[in-house]
């Protein structure tokens, strides 16, 4: 009789990305280049986001029921992370960032043109 091989534990893969829900950010290529917007929802593990007023799309909707008409529906479509970066409210500037530690030990994003921390 052959022994059985143990199976192996596949780890979680954790996805990361540099902005999250409530960030304001510009859209620095494609066809909302240059709009400002809030991060609506974010979706790591597709690296996209939802951004107030940016990347439109138009639905058609069908009548569900008998004498309803049916609808257009405008609404936010994801986008790519890497298309978007963080805005400074007060510079009206986009900006990279990094994370520095506060004198109470909290981590903190800190844009690197302005200063700002946004956390």
């Amino acid at each position: 009789m052959r022994p059985t091989r143990r199976k192996q534990k596949k780890h979680p893969t954790r996805y990361k990305m540099h902005v999250k829900k409530g960030d304001l950010v510009q859209v620095i290529s494609g066809k909302d280049k240059g709009k400002v917007g809030e991060v609506l929802k974010a979706f790591p593990k597709y690296s996209t986001v939802i951004v107030k007023g940016v990347n439109i799309r138009t639905k058609h909707q069908k009548p569900l029921r008998e004498g309803e008409s049916g609808q257009i529906i405008t609404f936010e479509a994801p986008i790519h992370s890497s298309k978007v970066m963080l805005y400074s409210e007060k510079a009206k500037v986009a900006s990279r960032f990094n994370y520095v530690i506060t004198e109470d030990g909290r981590k903190v994003r800190k844009l690197k043109k302005t200063g700002e921390i946004i956390d």
